[in-house]
């Protein structure tokens, strides 16, 4: 969730703002980030993955995408999948347009590949849980 609070000026320098909830841990912190140049200032955070997250924010946010793709000859219609890796938020478009096409077959076990760097986004999709073929 993004609450964007646009060009600020700090003392003179021209800057961006921005306040969100940090997704890190269960504590929820209330971010409040300012950029200046590549100078980044993290307020709010209670730990330090907090500011981690928040600077990484700023620069380039990045999510783990859950889904599900078709599986053929199983005991349910869909497989769920998750990426192997944080994937930029700006390509979980094509990985999710790359996802309606995979078809997969059963059996599957959990943590096997799906489908090697999906959407050249560098991360691998795997399979979440096992699926036995339908007897």
């Amino acid at each position: 969730y993004w609450n964007f609070r646009g060009i600020i000026n700090c003392g003179g320098k021209r800057g961006m703002k921005k306040t969100f909830d940090c997704i890190v841990c269960p504590m929820s912190c209330h971010l409040e980030v300012t950029k200046q140049k590549d100078d980044i200032q993290v307020r709010g955070n209670s730990c330090l993955k907090g500011a981690a997250f928040a600077r990484q924010e700023m620069i380039e946010p990045m999510r783990m995408l859950t889904t599900t793709i078709r599986i053929e000859h199983a005991i349910y219609p869909l497989l769920p999948v998750i990426t192997s890796r944080n994937v930029p938020k700006a390509k979980l478009f094509a990985i999710m347009e790359a996802c309606k096409h995979v078809c997969v077959s059963a059996p599957v076990h959990v943590n096997d590949v799906i489908v090697k760097n999906i959407a050249d986004s560098g991360a691998d999709l795997l399979a979440s849980r096992s699926m036995e073929r339908r007897i």
